[in-house]
């Protein structure tokens, strides 16, 4: 009697996708990062297979309400560089929060998720808004349950 491992097909993996919504509000970021990263690969589900898509949707709401933990709000910044000699800018996460509330959820959690085509993908089916509204109420996403 041999036992074979389950490995999910394209069609299988996308037959099973749900919508889950997350309420980022005084949530730690880089706890709920990891758990909507956890959701995003189909860690979730006993149909996990690493060479595939095999997860779900997340909505995160209120990314603007999201918490870091200590001084780093002053002390961590977001570094970019245009390319051009002169062109490094550093930027606190308070600003960036004030500017762009939703990117330093899709930053955390792009940095969890694999670094290559399934990962960009996976990316993909995350809709983060800094507001309590979304327009994915048709899709009937269910509440996700975070344990931080």
């Amino acid at each position: 009697m041999s036992q074979t491992t389950f490995s999910a097909t394209k069609e299988q993996a996308q037959a099973g996708r749900s919508w889950y919504v997350v309420d980022a509000a005084g949530k730690p970021l880089g706890r709920l990062a990891s758990e909507i990263a956890r959701v995003l690969r189909g860690k979730h589900k006993p149909t996990f297979t690493p060479h595939q898509d095999t997860g779900d949707f997340v909505i995160v709401v209120n990314a603007d309400k999201i918490r870091l933990t200590g001084n780093k709000l002053d002390q961590k910044h977001y570094y970019s560089h245009s390319g051009i000699p002169g062109g490094f800018s550093a930027e606190s996460y308070r600003h960036l929060l004030a500017r762009k509330p939703a990117f330093p959820i899709e930053k955390a959690v792009k940095g969890m998720l694999p670094k290559n085509v399934l990962g960009r993908e996976m990316l993909t089916k995350l809709k983060v808004y800094a507001t309590p509204d979304h327009p994915h109420a048709a899709q009937k996403p269910q509440p996700l349950k975070v344990s931080l």
